[in-house]
């Protein structure tokens, strides 16, 4: 893990950011929990944007969505906390496109709310296989998301100024 933060605490400093960094980050959060699906979505005001993915024929980078109030926005948006689905129901719970999640074999995610001033700015979204996803693979994905928190700043200042 020590030398995932370096990785990724130098990679900051290389050019092509944010880019750079959600690549590593992909790379590595594959190694250490696995995923089939990665995304990265940042907050605006009461929408969400899409600013990575490693699927972008079925989850397209800038694609938006309204963030209406959920119980899992209750849990992960306003309680700043991160959020374990370990199987198909709670995918169905969390998620209004759980079908086409579903339809691509994935059952099981981990959500990691990026803070940065005391607010989520933006969400770590891993998915896997159904029953993929233990209480242990949650930490690991915390531990390296405050390293993101440039990347979604960039992302949100970029689409602020088009």
């Amino acid at each position: 893990m020590t030398d995932d933060l370096a990785t990724l605490s130098a990679l900051l400093k290389e050019p092509g950011q944010p880019d750079t960094v959600f690549e590593a980050f992909g790379e590595i959060t594959q190694r250490l929990v696995g995923h089939q699906l990665f995304t990265l979505l940042y907050v605006d005001g009461q929408e969400v944007a899409r600013i990575y993915s490693n699927r972008p024929i079925e989850y397209p980078v800038s694609g938006r969505k309204p963030m209406g109030p959920t119980p899992w926005g209750k849990h992960v948006m306003e309680g700043r906390q991160s959020f374990l689905g370990k199987d198909k129901a709670a995918i169905r719970w969390a998620f209004f496109d759980h079908e086409l999640i579903e339809s691509m074999g994935l059952g099981s995610v981990i959500n990691v709310p990026c803070l940065y001033d005391g607010k989520v700015i933006g969400t770590i979204n891993l998915l896997a296989p159904e029953h993929h996803y233990r209480e242990e693979h949650v930490a690991p994905v915390e531990r390296l998301a405050p390293l993101l928190v440039p990347g979604f700043l960039a992302a949100r200042a970029a689409a602020k100024a088009v």
